[in-house]
């Protein structure tokens, strides 16, 4: 954890101590419209979702060779969803909804992505090339696509540094930062001069107490206490950031009080449905709000499959295509689908060849969702890899693929849809100059 994570996280055990507040501020917004609106919305798949199960060969050769090395982990063809828009494909058999968005070209698929500082052959990376540090390191792994760097040694992220070029130039008047977390502290949020909101689905207003006639007066004590004067400089931050949470959740539920509640069905016992609900709901309120871009930051795990793979996984995608679905008709019901784009994220995917429990081990490269109506889908972008143990794509001998795509590419292509210019590139994405081109192709 980074000084800035630790000066926020205390702040928050601070504010809960004293006012029975939960993490960020609680808010349930809702909301009207705005004329030059973009959004980015991430969902991270925590624990290395298995692409390799995810997007699946369909035709006669691939899936032969497909199941020949999967083995007792290899779905069977009768139930893969076979893509319309793309035959030779299809997708795990717990993604109908994903199936759908794809087929109507609302989504797209892009393969084989992962962390790298420049493009790398199987020869160069025997031969020992430089790459990004500790792979198949979760939290190394987890880091390194959020701040689309080659270490962990970078504390800010892709998102947290969008929002420092941007904030100015779209965001002057708003009410609450640019970039949102439903889930919690991480560093894809963190930027150098901006902070991000963050917000526990689900509640209305900044406070919750069960002390009921003393409520008031303990939340006056409280916001009183923040007045204070201090030469301690992280008692000093703390009560910034504790103010700032006051701000944002009072600013919120403000909003909230003259909309209606959506008609979209967001599934129920779905903790995914409900972070992507709320991000919805503060999606609906932006006008008030002042903002015309927003990025936001959810997730859902625990996708580290090295035993129970098929159950496992099966449940996890479930929840992920019944909350994208829910979520992409809330957009069209805000009339904002064209203005709002999702992409997932994930540590890593895992290796073709399965484990001796049931399960695989940490890969590489991995294949990814990108949704929304300006997304120019039905189709894959990027290289599927040869799927051959040792072969061409292997970094290694069980189906560890290296990526053939960046994740910095993946991510430079959403940052410049969303509104950073070419002169940005450099400072947001500081390793994308080792790559040829910036952009994928996926957004117009």
């Amino acid at each position: 954890m980074n000084r800035r994570s630790f000066v926020r996280c205390a702040s928050l055990v601070a504010a809960g101590n004293a006012l029975g507040l939960r993490p960020f501020g609680l808010i349930n917004a809702l909301a009207q419209t705005s004329s030059d609106y973009k959004a980015l919305v991430c969902v991270f798949l925590y624990g290395g979702n298995d692409g390799n199960n995810t997007f699946v060969p369909f035709d006669s050769q691939g899936y032969a060779i497909y199941k020949a090395i999967r083995g007792p982990l290899a779905l069977a063809q009768s139930s893969v969803l076979q893509l319309n828009s793309m035959p030779t494909f299809g997708l795990h058999p717990s993604l109908p909804e994903l199936r759908t968005l794809v087929d109507s070209g609302n989504a797209a698929i892009v393969t084989n992505v992962g962390t790298l500082i420049q493009p790398l052959t199987r020869a160069q990376f025997i031969a020992g090339q430089p790459m990004p540090s500790n792979l198949f390191s979760h939290p190394d792994q987890q880091q390194e696509w959020q701040n689309a760097s080659k270490s962990t040694a970078t504390r800010t992220g892709w998102a947290g540094r969008t929002a420092d070029a941007l904030a100015s130039t779209y965001n002057s008047g708003a009410s609450v930062p640019m970039v949102t977390s439903v889930a919690g502290d991480t560093v894809f949020c963190d930027g150098e001069t901006v902070m991000p909101m963050g917000v526990s689905p689900g509640n209305v207003g900044g406070v919750v107490c069960s002390e009921g006639s003393e409520c008031s007066s303990r939340t006056a004590a409280a916001q009183a206490m923040l007045t204070l004067r201090s030469r301690v400089s992280l008692v000093q931050a703390d009560n910034m950031i504790t103010s700032n949470a006051y701000k944002y959740a009072t600013a919120l539920s403000d909003a909230a009080q003259s909309v209606s509640p959506l008609q979209a069905v967001f599934p129920a016992n779905n903790g995914l449905a409900a972070q992507l609900k709320q991000i919805a709901q503060i999606i609906q309120v932006r006008s008030a709000l002042g903002v015309q871009r927003q990025i936001f930051f959810c997730g859902i795990g625990n996708f580290d499959t090295h035993s129970s793979q098929l159950s496992t996984q099966a449940s996890l995608l479930t929840e992920m295509s019944q909350a994208l679905g829910a979520f992409y008709q809330a957009t069209q019901e805000l009339g904002v689908s064209q203005q709002v784009t999702t992409f997932t994220m994930s540590d890593f995917s895992r290796t073709l060849q399965p484990n001796s429990n049931s399960g695989s081990d940490h890969g590489w490269g991995s294949h990814h969702f990108v949704l929304g109506g300006a997304v120019q889908g039905g189709r894959m972008y990027g290289r599927y890899p040869t799927l051959a143990l040792g072969g061409p794509d292997d970094s290694g001998a069980n189906g560890r693929w290296i990526p053939s795509t960046a994740s910095v590419q993946y991510a430079s292509t959403l940052a410049q849809w969303f509104g950073v210019q070419q002169n940005q590139l450099a400072t947001v994405f500081p390793t994308l100059s080792g790559f040829s081109t910036d952009k994928l192709g996926f957004l117009g």
